[in-house]
C-alpha cells in the first residue's frame, strides 16, 4: 500500500465512522480500497475489512498516507489517538468529536487546514444534518472537500464555532430525544388499546411523514398543529394535556443540557 493510493484516513472506526465511509463507498465518492481506517478492536478491524475498507491498528499510517484525515474517536481519547502523529504534508484534518474546539486540535496539527464537524446517527441512513466550523487555516476549496464528504450522508450547514455547542445539543443530541418520543406516541397508541406493533408503527409513520410534510412544503410547524387542531376536537384536547405536563419546556430544557455538557467537554 504506497501513501498515494489512499485519500481518505480514519481515526477510529465506530458506528459514526462506518455510516460515513460505507455511504462514501456506496456512492462510489471514494472506493474502498483508497481509505486507511486505524482502529484498535481487532473485532471492529474485522467487521471494517468485510466491507472492503483497508484497515491498520496504527493510527499514524492513517495519517500519514492520506489526503484527508477524519478524526472519529471519543472525545476522552483524543490525545491519545493523536500522539506523535505526523500527517501527510497535504492533510486536511476533519473532526467529529463533540465538545473538542478547533483551537485545541489546532494546537495539535499547527498550520493545518482543520474542520470541525458535529454529524448525527440518522447518518445511517444517509438522512443526517452535519453542521461544519473551520478552522483558521481552512480555505474556501478546503470546506468544499469537506462538504462533499459530509454530504454522502445527509445535509451540512456550515456555521460558527460558536454555535457548535448549541448543533450538539439539537441535531446530535436530537435523535435520542425524538426516539423517546416515538416511543413515548407508541406507549400512548397501547394505552388507548392498540396492538403494540400497529402502535409503534404508526408512531414511526406520523413522525417521519410530518417532518417531511414541514420540509417540503416549508409551512411552519405552529401552521402545520393548526390546521390539525380543530376547534373543540381530540387534538386539541391532547395539545392541551402536552402544554399542561410541560413537553415544550422539557425538550427547551433537554438541548439547553446537552449543549452545556458539550461545552464541559471541550474545556
Amino acid at each position: 500500500m504506497t501513501s498515494s493510493s489512499i485519500r481518505l484516513g480514519i481515526i477510529g472506526g465506530g458506528v459514526m465512522a462506518e455510516a460515513i465511509l460505507s455511504r462514501l463507498v456506496a456512492q462510489k465518492i471514494y472506493p474502498a480500497e483508497r481509505i486507511l481506517v486505524s482502529e484498535p478492536q481487532q473485532q471492529r478491524r474485522e467487521h471494517l475489512q468485510q466491507l472492503g475498507i483497508k484497515v491498520t491498528s496504527v493510527n499514524h499510517e492513517a495519517a500519514k498516507a492520506s489526503e484527508i484525515l477524519l478524526l472519529a474517536v471519543k472525545p476522552q481519547v483524543l490525545d491519545l489517538a493523536i500522539a506523535n502523529l505526523a500527517p501527510h504534508k497535504e492533510n486536511i484534518i476533519i473532526s467529529i468529536l463533540a465538545g473538542i474546539p478547533l483551537s485545541r486540535l489546532e494546537t495539535a496539527f499547527p498550520q493545518k487546514p482543520v474542520i470541525r464537524v458535529m454529524p448525527n446517527t440518522p447518518a445511517l441512513v444517509g438522512a443526517g444534518i452535519s453542521a461544519l466550523a473551520p478552522g483558521t487555516h481552512a480555505s474556501r476549496t478546503h470546506i468544499e472537500q469537506a462538504r462533499a464528504l459530509l454530504e454522502a450522508v445527509g445535509d451540512v450547514v456550515e456555521i460558527p464555532e460558536s454555535q457548535m455547542d448549541a448543533v450538539t445539543g439539537l441535531s446530535g443530541s436530537g435523535p435520542a430525544f425524538a426516539a423517546i418520543a416515538i416511543e413515548a406516541l407508541a406507549d400512548g397508541g397501547v394505552a388507548a388499546g392498540l396492538p403494540r406493533a400497529i402502535a409503534l408503527k404508526l408512531s414511526i409513520q406520523t413522525v417521519l411523514g410530518t417532518a417531511k410534510l414541514i420540509q417540503e412544503s416549508q409551512m411552519h410547524p405552529a401552521e402545520l398543529k393548526d390546521r390539525v387542531t380543530s376547534p373543540g376536537g381530540t387534538t386539541i384536547a391532547g395539545v392541551a394535556e402536552l402544554e399542561s405536563v410541560g413537553f415544550r419546556s422539557a425538550l427547551i430544557e433537554a438541548v439547553k443540557a446537552a449543549s452545556d455538557r458539550s461545552k464541559e467537554l471541550g474545556e
